[in-house]
Order: structure tokens, then sequence, then C-alpha cells
């Protein structure tokens, strides 16, 4: 489990297809207190730990994975939001994420708003039914308040903070996002379907 707060921006330098796709994310963590079989939420995306060095571990990715989600863009060099899994006892700043990833959302228009970016986004036709103005998503392992919602589109406003401590100040039109639907959205939704 994760909350959606990002603890560090990793790059990939190394990326491989060994019957599976493997790839190398260097990290600022402390790769000593990172135990081989570890989660990491890399963009959202719970994977295993299956290698580690001094400032990098390395992940196998299933084809499933990568066919769910925005995996199969990632390249050498491209950064990404990286969250530890949680630990009882620490702060929940965000909200409960899975680092199961729902499906892939577009970035279809920007528009800065003072300081700030709002960014709207069109989620699959299959999964906007779950997204509510002030709900929560997670996109690319962030934590986020829904701001509107019309029909698949939703903004979603990135205040300068986020943009500098996480990868939303990269974004741009067009951009396959990772999205994962808020759990409890979810179970209301399937307890309406039942009444």
């Amino acid at each position: 489990m994760f909350t959606g707060i990002i603890t560090d921006i990793g790059k990939i330098s190394k990326l491989e297809q060994q019957g599976d796709l493997r790839a190398r994310i260097e990290t600022g963590y402390d790769t000593d207190g990172i135990d081989m079989g570890a989660s990491i939420a890399s963009d959202g995306v719970c994977l295993t730990v299956v290698d580690l060095g001094p400032d990098w571990y390395e992940v196998q990715i299933s084809a499933e994975t990568v066919d769910k989600t925005n995996l199969g863009a990632w390249e050498v060099g491209r950064r990404l939001n990286l969250e530890r899994a949680l630990k009882v006892g620490d702060e929940l700043g965000g909200h409960i994420v899975s680092g199961h990833v729902d499906g892939v959302a577009e970035v279809v228009a920007l528009r800065d708003e003072g300081d700030s970016t709002r960014v709207t986004l069109r989620a699959p036709k299959d999964l906007a039914r779950y997204i509510a103005p002030k709900g929560s998503v997670a996109l690319n392992g962030t934590s986020l308040t829904v701001n509107e919602v019309d029909g698949c589109d939703f903004g979603i406003n990135f205040i300068p903070h986020t943009k500098e401590v996480t990868t939303w100040g990269d974004v741009d039109v067009g951009d396959r996002i990772n999205l994962e639907i808020d759990t409890l959205a979810r179970y209301v939704a399937r307890l309406s379907e039942m009444s």
C-alpha cells in the first residue's frame, strides 16, 4: 500500500527485454535500506525490487503490466515518480493507493492559472464513472484531488510545489498517464450496482 505522496524522482538508466521487461531505476533512496522483493511504486505502478546497487534498483515487469499501463513508453532517461511502500505508523498524507493501475488517461489540455497549472485528462470510458469532483485519483502515483468532471474529461490543478517535487512539471498534451481510481469510489459504485 502507498499514500500517493511522492518521495523521490528516479530516472531510468537501463531497459532490457529478458522475457519480461527489466528496468534499472536510479534513485536517491538509501538502497541499503531496501530489501530484495520490496515494493516501490514507480510512476504509480507497484513493482518488485529484483536487484540492487549503490544508487539504483531493478524491477522485472510482466507483459500484462506493460499492456495495462504507460510502461510500454518508458525509455532510458525518463524521470519517474517514486514512493516506497507504506509502513505501519507512517503519516497518511494522500489517500490509500494500491499501485494497481486501472488504466491509462491522456492529457488533453494544459492551462496556467496564476502560479498553478490546470491539467485536463481524458479517462477511459469504463473508468470515468468512478471519478467525481473533489474525489481522489492517483495519476502516475501522485495522490490528487479532482476539480471538475465533464463526461470522460476531468481537471486537476498542480501547485508549484507539486510540479517541483514530482514529474508533473514535465507534463505535456498527449502524455499517457497511469490512472488508479480511488478504492472507495470503486466499492461505492459496486454497491450501487447491487441495489
